[in-house]
């Protein structure tokens, strides 16, 4: 369990397919606090570190982390977002977090305000209703507030300390971005649909 609370960055610096799986290796200040068997969180994805060395750390996606996120397409040198798992002892800043992506979503538009941007996102129809005005939403690991909310599409504005201590800096109009929902919503509606076949 994640908070959305982006603690720093890694970088991407080797990539090795074996079968179906993409193994990576990222560098990062986080390495030497890290331990093997830790669940950690990249750009909302939950991966379990396999190995370490002094500033660097393994971590393995299976075909379907890759098929339903945007890790295919990571490159050597791409950025990501970094969060260890909620200590139960600490303040909850953020919103819970699984760190298990629903789907990717599309940045179709990024305004540059006087101090802060803000994103529009294009999302799947089968996951609308799980986008409310003021909502808690999950973008690359990072727990933000929804407003502008359309039938398939979401705004979000992101603060001077968000844009530059996480990846959303790189995003640009045509990115693909994780995204996970808020799991209270996602409960809410499948008892819904519980409801309407019994």
């Amino acid at each position: 369990m994640f908070t959305g609370i982006i603690e720093t960055t890694g970088i991407i610096e080797n990539i090795k397919e074996n079968g179906t799986n993409k193994t990576f290796w990222v560098s990062s200040p986080l390495a030497h606090e890290l331990k093997i068997d830790q669940s950690l969180c990249h750009d909302g994805v939950c991966l379990t570190v396999e190995a370490i060395t002094e500033n660097r750390f393994q971590v393995t996606a299976i075909k379907e982390t890759l098929l339903k996120t945007n890790l295919a397409g990571w490159q050597v040198g791409h950025i990501v977002n970094l969060e260890r798992c909620l200590q139960m002892n600490g303040r909850l800043d953020g919103h819970f977090v699984q760190g298990h992506v629903d789907d990717t979503a599309i940045c179709t538009e990024v305004k540059v305000l006087d101090g802060s941007w803000e994103y529009t996102f294009d999302i799947h129809p089968q996951f609308a209703t799980l986008i409310i005005e003021k909502g808690s939403v999950c973008i690359n690991g990072t727990s933000l507030t929804c407003f502008n909310v359309g039938a398939t599409n979401f705004t979000v504005a992101i603060i001077p300390y968000t844009y530059q201590h996480t990846n959303i800096h790189l995003v640009q109009t045509g990115t693909k971005v994780n995204i996970e929902f808020d799991v209270i919503g996602k409960y809410f509606l499948r008892k819904q649909e519980v409801d309407n076949r019994l």
